[in-house]
């Protein structure tokens, strides 16, 4: 009977060992799963922080390039409104060319 309770004492002690060994390492994975969740969520942090930056920065660019489409649209119109003007003096001139050859048929058949 005292062999038997022995026997018990060391399989209880075994165990307890066995599970005190288990604890420890559970401690320490624990503790690493918790530096990993830490650095985890820095890095999410900083994502997010960057990713806002980052959308700072498109509409820094997309408010450059209204600001540059407006001003090639205001010069567009100018140089539109110099073509049509110079395609106005070329008429001008073409129509005078016109009446100068009509003139000069005139002329010609006048004398």
């Amino acid at each position: 009977m005292v062999q038997h309770v022995e026997q018990n004492l060391q399989l209880m002690t075994k165990r307890a060992v066995k599970a005190e060994n288990c604890a420890a390492k559970l401690k320490q994975e624990n503790a690493l799963l918790q530096v990993q969740l830490k650095n985890y969520k820095a890095e999410n942090k900083a994502l997010r922080s960057g990713q806002s930056e980052s959308l700072a920065v498109v509409k820094q660019n997309a408010e450059l390039a209204l600001q540059n489409l407006l001003t090639v649209i205001t010069n567009s119109r100018s140089s539109i409104k110099q073509l049509v003007s110079g395609a106005e003096s070329l008429q001008l001139v073409a129509d005078l060319l016109q009446s100068i050859d009509r003139i000069s048929v005139m002329s010609e058949d006048g004398q």
